[in-house]
């Protein structure tokens, strides 16, 4: 029988002298089946009463393992925690978790709280993502280091943070409306400092020239959901006036495509077409849980999509906050709408010195790179070159895709400046081109700027070493 309490040990099978709390691995792993045999990565064993009143699960970080790139090494520790932790927490008795972070503490906090997520609304347990909850639920396991240290501490924001995003991009369309989203950031960013938190609503909108026949609150004629505009403004860095580092998500709470309705086998995963605005509030919040010595400034748009008696339909021109005039060739093209006057309002409001914006925005980036990496298109060699080495960094891939000019034909061709869609070729690549106007500053090198599309890389359809099916949360890391 298991015990409430366990341990974690991530094992080198090239490391015969390892030994934590007085527990031997590759000793252990001698006593298996496959004892004589290096196991692959990830590959367990669990033991009860190893040591006394404990259960005790040995993972493997695979043969030659002091030898691994360290962002290698990294990978192979959050696999090796992440099969432990899903192993144990199918015993209901377990509770208490020890993890040896040793090998990485960072990567090991990470894998353990991602492992351990698994969304659910089923009532025949009590489940903490119930929206009836008078207070938070806390985790089926708690967990600890052998060691404490802030590098294990920090990598739990981390994974925090894209549960977070992943729950937001969960919950159904009726739970997490617009309006309720940005009640659910308020409480999640609830005491922490240097934070302020700014709701605007459709009045303010078309103040700002983005209602009416403009392009941002075009998608929500079709819904009665009230659209809302979230500003999130952190202020870290010792000059809090100096230029922020801007995140935009695209953020349609529901997205049937309008009046171009969508197919309606497989629609209930548009629920997480807010998918970028869950990802760039979460990282806002780990940003600044963290204090990181930056200014951020984090905006999402949201508003659902929906084809009622009002919506914008096929061929309406409308107007841009820039004043650029767009065709409407697609009303399931509607996240680059909402984006565009995201964009324009942040880079000209706070005129940031980079500005990222994460979408779930095109079925051509699932084609072109699957679940596997996020798409990222971008007019900064820099930018890209750290996106790269933060995404190796996190196991969280990006791809770059090309931005060409020689596009811009698809998207040129109607009565107005812009069409929001240029046909199937290329079509995550004319999507980024759509945007690219209004990201002000940016032809006079006053920005840096790259847009994310991780419409693959949001769900995840088979389970990893870390994390199950669902909602990934990606890109937070």
């Amino acid at each position: 029988m298991s015990s409430s309490q366990a341990l974690i040990v991530p094992f080198d099978p090239s490391a015969p002298s390892q030994a934590v709390a007085g527990v031997l691995p590759l000793q252990l792993w001698s006593l298996t089946p496959s004892g004589d045999k290096a196991p692959k990565a990830g590959t367990t064993a669990t033991f009860y009463n190893t040591p006394a009143g404990k259960t005790t699960t040995i993972s493997s970080v695979g043969d030659g393992f002091s030898s691994k790139a360290s962002e290698v090494k990294r990978e192979l520790v959050r696999k090796s925690v992440g099969a432990a932790v899903k192993e144990l927490k199918a015993f209901d008795g377990v509770k208490d978790v020890v993890v040896d972070a040793s090998l990485d503490p960072h990567a090991a906090a990470v894998a353990a709280h991602l492992a351990l997520y698994k969304f659910t609304l089923k009532t025949n347990v009590p489940s903490p993502f119930d929206p009836r909850n008078a207070e938070p639920a806390k985790d089926k396991v708690a967990f600890a280091p052998v060691e404490a240290s802030a590098e294990w501490d920090r990598g739990v924001v981390y994974a925090q943070s894209q549960n977070l995003a992943r729950t937001l991009a969960e919950y159904p369309a009726n739970m997490i409306t617009p309006t309720a989203f940005t009640e659910r950031v308020r409480r999640e960013f609830e005491g922490i400092a240097n934070v302020e938190i700014v709701v605007r609503d459709e009045a303010w909108a078309a103040e700002k020239g983005m209602l009416a026949q403009n392009v941002f609150l075009s998608v929500t004629h079709g819904t009665s959901e009230p659209a809302k505009f979230l500003e999130i403004i952190y202020k870290g860095a010792a000059d809090k006036t100096a230029a922020p580092l801007a995140f935009v998500g695209k953020g349609i709470t529901f997205d049937s495509g309008g009046i171009s309705l969508k197919p309606g086998a497989g629609m209930k995963l548009m629920r997480g077409d807010m998918g970028g605005a869950a990802a760039v509030v979460s990282a806002g919040l780990a940003i600044a849980k963290l204090q990181l010595p930056i200014n951020l400034v984090v905006t999402t748009p949201l508003t659902e999509n929906m084809p009622g008696p009002s919506a914008t339909k096929p061929g309406d021109i409308i107007y841009a906050m820039n004043g650029k005039s767009v065709e409407v060739d697609n009303t399931d093209a509607e996240g680059r709408l909402v984006l565009s006057d995201a964009i324009y309002y942040t880079s000209t409001e706070y005129k940031p010195h980079t500005l990222i914006d994460v979408a779930t925005l095109t079925y051509a980036m699932i084609f072109a790179v699957g679940e596997v990496f996020s798409g990222v298109f971008s007019s900064s060699d820099e930018l890209w070159q750290q996106l790269y080495e933060a995404g190796q960094l996190e196991h969280d891939r990006f791809w770059r895709m090309p931005m060409d000019d020689e596009y811009l034909p698809q998207i040129h061709g109607s009565n107005a400046d812009l069409q929001n869609t240029g046909g199937r070729p290329a079509g995550s690549a004319t999507a980024a081109l759509f945007l690219k106007p209004f990201v002000a500053g940016l032809e006079e090198g006053e920005i840096k700027w790259a847009h994310l599309d991780i419409a693959g890389s949001m769900e995840a359809t088979r389970p990893g070493a870390y994390q199950e099916k669902g909602m990934t949360g990606r890109p937070v890391r």
